[in-house]
């Protein structure tokens, strides 16, 4: 894993490069940003520079070395991999959940790459609709493996994926370890909800925001992998908003984003058409979606009703659409205008509060459904 395998954000890995130079590598950094953006990626790469013992003049991990030959396994004794998880039947009542318990199901995933969601690891230890978290067994294992010596005589790599998922057990201690880090000990944190930890831990740790990935390199990226044109490549780099997560989706699982696309014209369809009727249909059709699909439901919803806005405005650098989602938006968009766009956005972000709240499905999409109506109204 090298800094070549992660998308853009040259910034970033200039500035790791730069403190690893200059000797001055905080204990504990907390790689911040949006899904999607590379953060999981930066992560791995600096843990892989880190522990080669010889660098490219490029400045990349060599790839040769002993230490680089391990890593191309993820196996290296000296990095430790801490994420969410559950407890599966199988486990006695007593014990907590810990990444070890976990760890077949953790390599296969990121050997695949690493670019990849909750959802994904959810669907890999088949967590269906739990919660996944971070134990107070995990940071006893941390403190048990850290406190030994370094296997290969030069830095240990803690890389702690989603810690605002860690449970206030957890956290306490991690804190304590923070504060009084093993010799020679870097800690790695890969956060998308930074205000979820506790205060104590983020004035501890050096902060790092990752912005999305730009276009330019998303564009070069999706060109290399999927063999697109640059016209095309451009088009997709743009719907991203830049999360390779996302194109990924759209290009690998085109299915749902039609399916989706197909969902926001036949809301809009019945809701001009005030039939109330099929909109009951159509919420309880969307509600029967798990609550990830519902919550990636909403996310498209939020592109394209904003993109419908945008495109009144006649410019087509403004746009970020597919071509059916253009053809649609010729004449759908002065329906989304300065007279409705702010309410339908906070009713959209209302409805996303409810779903992760576990509010009734049924019951939030059909309200949706029927302020639609009253919404479409409001057209200039």
């Amino acid at each position: 894993m090298r800094k070549s395998d992660v998308i853009g954000q040259q910034e970033i890995w200039s500035r790791l490069t730069q403190m690893a130079h200059e000797d001055r590598i905080p204990h504990a950094m907390m790689l911040c940003g949006p899904q999607g953006s590379g953060k999981m990626a930066l992560a791995m790469a600096f843990a892989n520079y880190l522990l080669c013992l010889h660098h490219t003049p490029g400045d990349e991990a060599c790839e040769a070395c002993p230490q680089c030959r391990m890593l191309a396994k993820w196996e290296h004794p000296d990095l430790h991999f801490t994420y969410p998880t559950i407890k599966l039947p199988s486990m006695g009542s007593d014990h907590k959940p810990v990444s070890d318990d976990f760890a077949r199901e953790w390599r296969q995933m990121i050997a695949d790459g690493p670019y990849f969601s909750m959802d994904q690891w959810m669907n890999a230890i088949g967590a269906e609709n739990q919660q996944a978290i971070i134990t107070a067994g995990e940071s006893d294992d941390l403190v048990r493996k850290l406190s030994l010596k370094s296997s290969q005589g030069g830095y240990k790599v803690s890389i702690i994926w989603l810690p605002e998922r860690m449970n206030i057990e957890c956290a306490n201690k991690l804190l304590k370890l923070i504060e009084e880090p093993p010799s020679m000990t870097v800690f790695i944190m890969v956060c998308e909800e930074p205000d979820k930890l506790l205060e104590t831990i983020r004035s501890r740790t050096q902060r790092i925001d990752v912005k999305p990935i730009d276009v330019d390199s998303l564009t070069k990226a999706l060109s290399e992998k999927y063999q697109l044109g640059t016209d095309t490549a451009t088009r997709f780099a743009r719907l991203a908003n830049g999360n390779w997560l996302k194109v990924t989706r759209i290009l690998e699982n085109d299915s749902e984003n039609a399916d989706f696309f197909a969902d926001y014209q036949q809301l809009m369809r019945l809701a001009y058409m005030r039939n109330v009727r099929d909109l009951k249909k159509w919420s309880e059709r969307i509600s029967g979606y798990g609550r990830e699909k519902q919550k990636r439901f909403m996310d498209y919803f939020l592109r394209l009703t904003r993109e419908n806005f945008m495109y009144n405005f006649g410019n087509p650098d403004l746009n970020y659409m597919s071509e059916p989602e253009e053809a649609f938006a010729q004449n759908f968009a002065r329906f989304v205008n300065e007279n409705n766009i702010i309410l339908i956005m906070e009713m959209a972000d209302k409805v996303q509060r409810d779903i992760k709240q576990n509010a009734n499905a049924k019951i939030v999409f059909f309200d949706m459904a029927l302020q639609m109506i009253m919404l479409l109204l409001q057209k200039k």
